[in-house]
């Protein structure tokens, strides 16, 4: 068995169901401080809902660089999270979903694609980097966090605004969020569309439904804005980012009775939007239709996170050599799908490149990945430190 293979299923047979981290960052922590990091968490959130947070730090010598080049130095950072979601019905599991199990040449369970083997290949790609080139000319981190899969308001975020508040830098950061398609390294995510939702309340009167006249239904009133909404044409993208899209999740209204015209009407929608638009630029335009359609109305927006992008530069460069010199594959470059801890990293300063393996069973009922996807993985990581230390140098 390969040690990155031993390492993930020592991960997924933790339970760790957000936010708990169920010791997942203890047995990491014990692999980095012999490779010289500095283990340091940062957790973070009420007691009974803490969040796990492991902010582990590899400086390079400073005998050997000196104090002034040390400031310097590139910073890689591996990010990922331990916390898995929730596992669904357990009678439909082929395997307990928390019991690595083999089959047909893949690994079952909870968190084997999403993204407990993502994290283990950082770890042992280190190992062997380190061992090749101990006094590499990069500062190595690994940012992880139990808080990715839950509300994501104590993870990475909470340890991006402490790192920011020290004055730390991180060049380059590789998440390992399960991004391929058919096989490990096939498509990477150079960034991720902005999403922001908002909870619309429609405001009107409460009557009898045989006396429409006697009130205001706020169903009726809303229909013609939400039309025009789902109509609307936000952006068009552009080279990296589809168009924006907005879309209605939920819609609450009534009182349960059939013969009652309801009081108000909750709607709740969400953007996912590129770089083309800006959050205070949708809020006004998405306000500006409810005013014009006379709607009496409450708006409570939330930004979950700005769009990011990386363009084709040092990074890029490196993790497409290291999935080529692999796989042989062309990788390709992607800005879809859901968001990630990347939206918090970037604005300070990374350039950062999202690198996993296959995606088609995350989150699913017997989560699986194939064994062969999983070396290519380390390797690929592995690769990509060869390829930033000589960019570096």
């Amino acid at each position: 068995m390969s040690r990155t293979l031993h390492l993930a299923e020592e991960l997924i047979s933790r339970p760790s169901v957000t936010p708990d981290d169920a010791q997942c960052l203890e047995i990491l922590a014990r692999r980095l401080e012999p490779l010289g990091f500095v283990c340091e968490r940062m957790d973070s959130g009420p007691e009974g809902l803490r969040v796990h947070n492991l902010w582990a730090k590899r400086p390079v010598a400073q005998e050997k660089y000196g104090l002034y080049a040390i400031n310097k130095v590139a910073t890689l950072v591996f990010a990922g999270h331990t916390d898995v979601v929730p596992t669904g019905p357990l009678e439909q599991w082929s395997s307990p979903p928390f019991v690595p199990t083999h089959r047909d040449g893949k690994l079952f369970g909870r968190g084997a694609a999403d993204m407990k083997t993502s994290i283990a290949a950082f770890v042992v790609a280190l190992e062997e980097y380190l061992a090749a080139s101990p006094d590499t000319p990069l500062t190595l981190g690994l940012l992880l966090t139990s808080d990715e899969e839950g509300p994501a308001v104590d993870g990475t975020v909470a340890v991006c605004r402490q790192l920011q508040a020290r004055g730390e830098r991180i060049d380059w950061c590789i998440v390992g969020e399960p991004t391929s398609i058919e096989r490990t390294g096939d498509m990477v995510k150079n960034g991720r569309r902005g999403t922001m939702s908002g909870k619309l309340t429609v405001k009107g009167i409460q009557g009898h439904i045989a006396y429409p006249q006697l009130a205001r239904n706020p169903i009726h009133e809303a229909l013609p804005a939400l039309a025009e909404l789902a109509a609307t044409q936000w952006d068009a993208g552009n080279a990296f980012f589809p168009p924006t899209t907005w879309q209605v999740s939920n819609i609450h209204g009534g009182t349960g009775a059939s013969n009652v015209i309801p009081g108000t009407v909750v709607v709740d929608f969400n953007f996912r939007f590129s770089t083309e638009s800006t959050a205070e630029g949708l809020q006004q335009r998405v306000q500006a239709v409810l005013d014009r359609h006379g709607l009496d109305y409450e708006l409570r927006w939330t930004v979950g996170g700005l769009p990011f992008l990386t363009p084709p530069g040092t990074l890029l460069q490196a993790v497409s050599a290291a999935i080529k010199d692999e796989t042989g594959l062309d990788t390709e470059l992607s800005t879809t799908g859901g968001t990630s801890d990347g939206r918090f990293i970037a604005p300070l300063g990374a350039q950062v490149v999202e690198c996993g393996p296959p995606n088609a069973m995350i989150h699913k009922i017997d989560e699986h990945l194939r064994l062969q996807d999983i070396e290519p993985l380390k390797n690929i990581y592995r690769r990509t430190l060869e390829n930033l230390a000589r960019a570096a140098a």
